[in-house]
């Protein structure tokens, strides 16, 4: 084991550690600073890969954009900051939750496991990654910003229907 494959490790326990508690966390703020971890730790991944530009592109699109999209529109929607009784969910729903994770978790492991061996790998540089990005996975990206701009919508309409029942039982 070699002194890049344990920092690979490492990387990889803090963003894995930083996205569980993202997704586990009560309160959304928080929420939006671990995954600022976790992309952060991310990027460390691809740098411990080689893969400086794929490094970069993570920290200027997504640190740099993504999150910070993501939090001016929990201040413009005026999210709640701190825990509230009614986002919390029952044991239940939790365990359910977590057994849904796990054989996510474990599908994809069965799936991706298999492939992993050592393999030789070329150095390709930044124009074939820049050729591969914008020839072979340009669809693939498309389809993923059109995905993230419906959710950003989605974000807005849902907050959209709370700010109105909560006026209305304000004018009770």
């Amino acid at each position: 084991m070699t002194g890049l494959d344990l920092a690979f490790a490492a990387t990889g326990l803090i963003t894995a550690a930083a996205a569980a508690l993202a997704v586990t966390t009560r309160q959304v703020v928080h929420s939006a600073l671990w995954l600022v971890v976790a992309l952060l730790g991310l990027a460390g991944c691809y740098l411990v890969l080689g893969a400086e530009l794929v490094a970069l592109v993570q920290l200027l699109v997504y640190v740099g954009a993504v999150v910070v999209l993501i939090i001016v529109a929990l201040m413009l929607t005026r999210a709640p900051i701190g825990p509230r009784a009614e986002h919390s969910t029952g044991r239940a729903h939790r365990v359910l939750a977590g057994c849904v994770g796990a054989g996510t978790g474990g599908l994809v492991a069965a799936v991706l496991l298999p492939t992993a061996t050592r393999a030789q790998v070329r150095p390709a540089g930044s124009e074939e990654l820049a050729r591969q990005i914008f020839s072979t996975w340009v669809w693939p990206f498309e389809l993923l910003s059109l995905l993230l701009l419906a959710a950003l919508v989605g974000a807005f309409a849902v907050s959209g229907l709370t700010t109105a029942d909560t006026s209305g039982e304000d004018a009770r």
